[in-house]
């Protein structure tokens, strides 16, 4: 098989795939999460109770077609930050290795490198991002008036052009680079550390390896890391998710001062809004990030460890 080191454009490829894999998955449980963070971390919205009360309206009022609520913009958004963030993490790795694969992890390689590609995905994520949440809250309970709704995610990004300017698609954007950075090094560091954890322990225990057991171990490592990224970074999406929806244009954008404002009207609670669906999203979503990253690596001759 070929090794990562030379493997050029199949890692974007493969990562491309992964992101398509957290849409289908996680989607639906990104909406409840966007809506518990729009509904009930901003005063004079109607609260919900908690993510199941949230489904449960929308699935009344929209049916199963609410929850995939801007999945378009997502899809595109994903499919693209999937390919870049896997690629530029993977080549980033490799060339502070210098040039050659490392059999156990180490956290002086991956943090940098998570944290630059997630960085650079920041720029692609932003945009498609607003466009995706000012989407999803104007379905169900919503207080934006009909006449100003968006008839697609294309509608959506030209009125935000036309009102803000092609800067009013990067509003939220510094948050955005926090938390992907931020986030994108917890997410790869825990990773990494359970999937070579558990394949050493594995391989030497059993002499039936198989592609079973690689599976398992992609759901486990992904889905862990998953659950470790949003616990870390959950706060500064809240933030996010109000500076983008705003229909404010010269609203805060100092992330840490809208979860000072979140935390004095609704205490830490309102600072982790969403966390039900959120975790609910995280571990089955990431693991199959990661399963789908991990076979299409595989399918394209690329050997990773």
């Amino acid at each position: 098989m070929e090794d990562i080191s030379s493997s050029g454009y199949k890692e974007y490829v493969a990562g491309l795939l992964a992101g398509v894999a957290t849409v289908v998955t996680g989607h639906p449980f990104d909406t409840v999460k966007v809506m518990l963070q729009k509904h009930n971390a901003e005063a004079h919205m109607i609260q919900y109770r908690n993510g199941l009360h949230c489904t449960a309206r929308i699935l009344k009022t929209e049916g199963i077609k609410g929850l995939y609520r801007g999945a378009t913009s997502s899809f595109v958004g994903m499919a693209v930050e999937g390919s870049l963030l896997f690629g530029i993490y993977s080549q980033t790795k490799v060339y502070l290795q210098g040039g050659v694969q490392s059999g156990e992890p180490r956290p002086q390689v991956i943090m940098p490198s998570a944290a630059y590609s997630g960085a650079i995905i920041s720029f692609v994520l932003g945009p498609t991002e607003l466009i995706k949440c000012r989407m999803q809250i104007q379905g169900t309970d919503s207080l934006v008036p009909k006449s100003s709704r968006y008839s697609s995610p294309l509608d959506c990004a030209l009125k935000t052009v036309e009102t803000e300017g092609v800067k009013g698609l990067f509003r939220g954007g510094c948050t955005t680079l926090l938390r992907e950075s931020i986030g994108n090094g917890v997410f790869f560091g825990v990773y990494e550390y359970v999937h070579y954890q558990m394949h050493s322990n594995i391989k030497v225990s059993s002499s039936n390896y198989s592609n079973l057991v690689d599976i398992g171990v992609g759901i486990a490592s992904g889905g862990l890391g998953g659950v470790a990224f949003w616990l870390t970074i959950l706060p500064l999406d809240v933030a996010k998710t109000l500076i983008q929806t705003n229909p404010d244009k010269n609203c805060a954008r100092n992330p840490f001062r809208v979860l000072n404002s979140i935390y004095q009207r609704a205490g830490l609670k309102g600072c982790y809004a969403g966390l039900g669906p959120t975790i609910s999203r995280a571990f089955p979503a990431n693991a199959a990030t990661i399963v789908a990253w991990e076979l299409a690596l595989k399918m394209l001759g690329i050997k990773r460890d």
